[in-house]
């Protein structure tokens, strides 16, 4: 859509006229009876050649026609024009205004002026003034005496309806609007004050008239792409401006679209019948204009005063000293100036003026007021740090530290302030002292911080050395009272830190609850170390478990390894460790520091260790819909403080069952093998057989006690010489090594077993000691045999030595064969 859209007409010719079959024509043409009461009016009035129909045209996408600039300044828009806005919904109604103070009506013609501002503001939902930036302040030229008369008549003609007053500054310079608009709104209030109100609306605040807003545009000549994409903005606000919080939100006594046309012909009527209003004399214009030119004149000196020029510079860089007392002097100097030259100008434009001039003067030089505090600030807040840092290195307190150097920095930043103060103005330094503060507390935060963080973590370190080792040994021990244990051992360390902790921290003042979080933190540490070892735990305690079946396993109550030779309870011994390791593994199942009870222990007892999980079972299905361990959870435990649920507990059960059945069968073999390696007897069955077939034998052997004595003698030297090798023993190291080694000491054997029967045949002549020997010797060999015979009473004793040679070749005496001797050394 472009400006061809758009349809416009002549509502007021230039001598008042009302052009009724125009705006007929402009109603039909644009649909208004259809709107009902979704429509927008707009008007803009200012001085006459100041752009106002250019920025409608740029703004709405209207075609007023604009004034071209090569024909020089004239009067281009006559009366007031109206069109619609292209593009904008709701529908938005333009008029366009005559200018004011034209040279074509004259000075004293101001009649349809007055009328058509007033008609403005009377019909318009928003009424754009349009004003140049350099007429902020003047009396005439800023419209301020119009006004005036405007919003005395408005009140007397109409009944209150708010209206939105939009200031469109033009050509704005660098003077910021955020100093330039609340000038403008205080000269608004002071009209609105000064006026004279009737009774009825003696005590109406303006507000309630109308909405006050200001903006602000560049040079559409010098900046037109500038100027373009701020307009461009500023269109954006009558999208949708009859909405609530818009331009035209306030929709009281709007009139409906289909009466808006009687409705400006009886208020054009009503305006042109009023004729008592006046403008400003002609000397207070005068005097307007040629003091603020002075003021202009001044202010640019001042702007390339060669002593403010260097004062800024030096501010840049750093604090200057006495800022205030220098930066009063020059202002001071211009200030003397004005003052001879507008010495005769009216005295109440004169001192406005002279303000104005102060008030761009302060604006230029409050930069450098700024940097001169942000230097300040900056100084003083680097004291804070080093006399802060200074301090705790001394050891001191960190609160009293803390104010102690922030008295003094505030202190010192108050001081600069007081040097940087000019006589002019009565700058307030309060945010950057707030600024300042809130740079000290956010060191301190910090600080306080780091420090704080320094404490904790020297504590944590402490707690984790004194619980680390001595909880994961209680855990390597596995005993009943583990947890129990362990808790008294982690509140006795938590107690011993948090004693010394809290000390610590008092020399920080922090509040009950941040005191209280603090020593929370620290147990809750304590209480996360034993779980993150008890986690640890838990993940190798198959291996833990299979240590500890092997230790019970293969000692016994004395730590003493076990030979399986045979009188050993395998069964009970397999049981007593597969239960040792069954409490390892209930310990670390789930965490217990807070003393509450539960039946881990027994459940895995009766389920594991009493052999009540069958695999094979037929009815599987259903024992594990009822079965404790087929859970994923614990009754008494919290999610949070299991280690492992009973499935994990089964499935490292089976696993340990599996890999600890090797240990067990090994002990089984050697068992056997320890028995059948000691057992020399035949089987059963052999003895039997031997007993029938060698009956004949047998009863030869009854009948003939000859051969009896004989196969006696042949025993007993058979019995010395087995236990004189030590036939068992050479047979544990192989079957082949033992058959070599009887065979090369067989025959030494025999013939010293042979030399001491000679010897104990010469000592027989002492009967007495013969018989004593007999007796000694018949009682050993008793002995020895375990076997009770009562033929061996009639066996002398020559016919046995006593004297039995180990492997190692040392020679055991026995007593009978001891008195022997010592008779026959006697007796030689």
């Amino acid at each position: 859509m472009g400006k061809e859209d758009c349809c416009s007409t002549q509502l007021i010719d230039a001598n008042g006229e009302f052009n009724f079959k125009g705006l007929e024509n402009f109603v039909s043409s644009v649909k208004l009876h259809r709107c009902g009461l979704s429509y927008a009016v707009v008007a803009i009035m200012g001085p006459q050649s100041s752009g106002k129909s250019t920025l409608l045209n740029h703004l709405f996408y209207t075609n007023f026609r604009e004034m071209d600039a090569f024909r020089g300044r004239n009067q281009t828009t006559k009366g007031i024009w109206i069109a619609n806005a292209v593009g904008i919904e709701p529908l938005t109604i333009v008029m366009d205004l005559e200018g004011t103070d034209g040279r074509e009506r004259g000075e004293d013609n101001t009649t349809f002026e007055k009328q058509s501002a007033l008609f403005a503001l009377a019909v318009a939902d928003v009424v754009l003034i349009n004003m140049w930036c350099h007429d902020i302040g003047r009396e005439q030229a800023a419209n301020k005496p119009l006004l005036k008369t405007v919003f005395q008549v408005m009140m007397r003609l109409f009944s209150p309806r708010k209206t939105t007053l939009l200031f469109v500054i033009r050509d704005k310079t660098k003077t910021p609007l955020e100093y330039l608009e609340p000038i403008l709104r205080e000269d608004i209030q002071k009209i609105w004050d000064a006026v004279r109100k009737p009774q009825a609306h003696k005590d109406t605040q303006l507000s309630e008239f109308f909405n006050v807003e200001v903006t602000a545009l560049p040079s559409y000549e010098e900046k037109e792409e500038q100027f373009k994409d701020q307009v461009a903005q500023l269109r954006q606000l009558f999208f949708h401006s009859i909405s609530p919080g818009g331009l035209a939100g306030d929709r009281r006594g709007v009139v409906p679209a289909s009466g808006f046309s009687y409705s400006v012909q009886q208020i054009w009527k009503v305006i042109k019948e009023n004729k008592d209003l006046d403008l400003p004399a002609h000397k207070v214009m005068v005097a307007t204009v040629r003091c603020e030119e002075i003021a202009n004149e001044k202010f640019s000196s001042l702007m390339i005063n060669e002593d403010w020029l260097a004062l800024e510079h030096e501010v840049q860089e750093d604090a200057v000293r006495n800022f205030g007392r220098r930066l009063s002097s020059i202002l001071d100097n211009f200030l003397s100036e004005y003052d001879v030259e507008s010495v005769f100008f009216e005295e109440n434009v004169r001192s406005s003026k002279r303000q104005q001039f102060i008030s761009k003067g302060l604006q230029l030089v409050h930069p450098a007021f700024v940097s001169q505090l942000g230097h300040l600030r900056v100084k003083s807040l680097q004291t804070f740090k080093t006399q802060l840092e200074q301090l705790l290195r001394r050891g001191e307190a960190f609160a009293a530290s803390v104010r102690t150097c922030s008295e003094s920095c505030i202190t010192e930043f108050d001081n600069g302030c007081s040097d940087a103060a000019i006589r002019h103005a009565n700058w307030d330094a309060s945010k950057v002292r707030d600024k300042l503060r809130r740079d000290i507390e956010a060191h301190v935060s910090s600080v306080c911080n780091d420090k704080l963080s320094e404490l904790k973590a020297t504590y944590e370190k402490q707690i984790t050395a004194a619980l680390a080792e001595p909880v994961e040994s209680l855990f390597e021990v596995g005993g009943s009272e583990t947890w129990a244990s362990i808790r008294k051992l982690l509140k006795r360390e938590t107690d011993v830190a948090i004693s010394c902790f809290s000390p610590a921290l008092s020399g920080f003042e922090l509040d009950q609850d941040a005191f209280d979080r603090m020593m929370q933190n620290l147990k809750d540490y304590a209480r996360s170390v034993v779980e993150k070892i008890a986690r640890e735990e838990a993940g190798k305690v198959l291996m833990r478990m299979k240590d500890r079946f092997n230790t019970v396993f293969s000692h016994d109550s004395d730590s003493i390894p076990r030979l399986w030779t045979g009188k050993e309870d395998i069964k009970s011994i397999t049981l007593e460790a597969r239960s040792e390791s069954l409490k390892l593994l209930s310990i670390v199942a789930a965490i217990r520091l807070d003393e509450k009870s539960d039946r881990i222990e027994s459940i895995l007892f009766s389920r594991l260790l009493e052999g009540k999980i069958s695999l094979s079972s037929r009815n599987s299905d259903i024992a594990d819909s009822c079965d404790p361990l087929a859970s994923s959870s614990w009754e008494e435990v919290s999610p949070e403080n299991t280690l492992l649920t009973p499935v994990q507990c089964l499935s490292l059960w089976r696993q340990f069952m599996a890999e600890t059945e090797y240990t067990v069968s090994q002990a089984i073999s050697a068992q056997e093998a320890y028995m059948q390696s000691n057992n020399w007897l035949p089987p059963a069955w052999a003895i039997v057989a031997m007993i029938i077939l060698g009956f004949n034998e047998f009863m030869l052997l009854l009948r003939n006690p000859l051969y009896l004595f004989i196969f006696f003698v042949v025993y007993l030297f058979g019995k010395a010489l087995w236990i004189q090798m030590d036939i068992p023993g050479e047979f544990r190291n192989g079957i082949l090594a033992g058959l070599i080694s009887i065979s090369s000491r067989f025959l030494p054997t025999v013939m010293d077993l042979l030399r001491r029967l000679a010897a104990e045949a010469q000592g027989n002549p002492a009967s007495g000691t013969s018989r004593s020997s007999q007796h000694v010797a018949s009682q050993s060999f008793r002995s020895q045999v375990n076997s009770p015979n009562p033929v061996s009473s009639s066996v002398p004793s020559s016919s046995v030595s006593s004297n039995i040679s180990t492997e190692n070749d040392i020679e055991y005496t026995s007593p009978q064969l001891t008195h022997k001797r010592v008779t026959q050394v006697e007796q030689e």
